[in-house]
């Protein structure tokens, strides 16, 4: 899945994202990317990302 791998995700590009408190309803945040914060190559569970918004998540999927 490419979103659980860092190379695939860049600063700018559109990603659905689903924050901490949304973990269980699965509920999805859309937004650009403003800062990566994982700094492992992948993570099982996302890519963790700050949005441009300030919303922090981990990415679910890679929309641009």
């Amino acid at each position: 899945m490419p979103a659980m791998k860092r190379k695939n995700i860049h600063i700018g590009a559109k990603v659905s994202i689903v924050e901490k408190h949304n973990q269980r309803t699965g509920d999805l945040t859309t937004g650009v990317v403003e800062t990566i914060l994982t700094n492992s190559s992948s993570h099982p569970y996302g890519i963790k990302v700050r949005l441009e918004s300030g919303k922090v998540g981990r990415v679910s999927s890679i929309l641009e």
